[in-house]
């Protein structure tokens, strides 16, 4: 059976990967780390779409793989219509900040995101911006480091980073004119939620993509005729352009051991 690849510049993407394997449990997965060459969203346009040329062909060179999903926000940006263009019998899933479920969840139209400076300064983003600035005010926070520092598991950077850009993103509530909802936009940043959340509130809603990911891509898969039957053994096989063992740690220390299980 062949795989689903999925792919990142290090981490951050096992936050989609933990929704894909829920919404299909019976797919196997790739799970590609750039690890080396992390974090792209600090990185220029020609070096990440380099780096997601360079990734994608191997993953379907030695793996096979019969769809991708890039769990990349920046890679996405500045990436997916060109592999789309490339690849295009591969079913391709990228991924955007959740601006639009965020302006659907919001009630006092003030919504805060987290971001990469790469994803925010894309123009797949200014468009999406655009489109959606007349139906709520966002405040946009690049987030410098905070990818690096979950990545490397640095707790006290991320606590001081969290603690910096959520003070940065305006005042949070339920209140009228506070935020009451905040897009992580970026693949690494649920795995900062707990940390976060100390310096929202319990009642911020917070925003990301790996449920809307995981949908659409059973919708891909489904239409391609590929999704795996119901008596298929799902299962997990890690990969890196660097040493294993920082993403099989992070695996483990995110996912746990079921979500770990290889198949």
């Amino acid at each position: 059976m062949a795989a689903i690849g999925v792919f990142d510049s290090g981490v951050g993407g096992l936050s989609v990967l933990a929704a894909l394997r829920a919404a299909l449990p019976h797919e196997r997965f790739v799970y590609f780390a750039d690890t080396p060459y992390a974090p792209y969203g600090e990185r220029g346009d020609a070096y990440v779409i380099e780096r997601t040329r360079a990734v994608t062909g191997e993953l379907i060179a030695q793996h096979g793989i019969k769809a991708l999903v890039v769990a990349c926000n920046t890679a996405t940006a500045a990436a997916i219509h060109l592999l789309r263009a490339e690849h295009p019998t591969l079913p391709l899933v990228g991924l955007e900040p959740a601006l639009k479920p965020a302006v659907a969840a919001s009630r006092t139209r003030r919504i805060a995101v987290l971001a990469t400076r790469g994803t925010l300064a894309s123009a797949k983003f200014a468009a999406l911006h655009a489109a959606l600035a007349d139906q709520a005010h966002f405040t946009l926070v690049p987030c410098d480091g905070l990818a690096r520092a979950i990545e490397v598991d640095d707790r006290a950077q991320v606590a001081s980073l969290c603690e910096r850009y959520v003070h940065q993103a305006g005042h949070f509530g339920s209140a009228d004119g506070q935020v009451d909802t905040l897009v992580l936009g970026c693949t690494h940043y649920p795995f900062a939620a707990e940390e976060l959340r100390r310096h929202t509130g319990a009642a911020v809603r917070f925003i990301d993509t790996g449920a809307p990911v995981a949908q659409q891509t059973h919708r891909l898969l489904q239409a391609a005729g590929r999704l795996a039957g119901p008596q298929a053994i799902g299962g997990v096989t890690l990969a890196s352009s660097g040493p294993l063992e920082p993403l099989q740690a992070a695996a483990l220390r995110w996912l746990g051991p079921a979500g770990l299980h290889q198949g």
